[in-house]
């Protein structure tokens, strides 16, 4: 298991599916590292030598922005939406979709676990209800 700016990467995937364990790393950027680095989109993880490393984490350091730097960055970004009491930001905070999603149904990723409110008709529904 080969280790990049921090990550370890699988060793038995090919290096360009390898690389995209690194965060803010895709499909485009892994292919687009893999050619700037001159390595083989054949080779293994574990078959990668110093050198090979050593170009895809300067790479990484110096053209782009992954791990730690771009989440303190996404995390500033969605700070100052909440700042600014823009739409966003109250859908971040409230924890519901950003994005024009239906609520009604569905988002439950978002929403959580579904907990329903409202008046228990059963009586023995409703003992066990007020001894929790």
């Amino acid at each position: 298991m080969p280790r990049i700016i921090g990550v370890d990467i699988p060793g038995k995937k090919r290096i360009e599916y390898a690389l995209r364990y690194i965060y803010g790393v895709g499909p485009a950027k892994a292919l687009e590292i893999i050619k700037k680095a001159k390595v083989s989109r054949e080779i293994k993880a574990d078959d990668l030598t110093d050198e090979n490393i050593a170009a895809i984490t300067s790479l990484l350091q110096n053209d782009m922005i992954v791990e730690g730097d771009l989440r303190r960055s996404v995390a500033g970004d969605i700070r100052r939406l909440q700042s600014i009491h823009s739409y966003r930001g109250t859908r971040h905070r409230r924890g519901l979709p950003c994005r024009g999603q239906r609520t009604k149904t569905n988002a439950r990723t978002r929403k959580g676990k579904k907990s329903t409110v409202g008046a228990i008709r059963d009586k023995t529904q409703r003992r066990l209800a007020a001894s929790n």
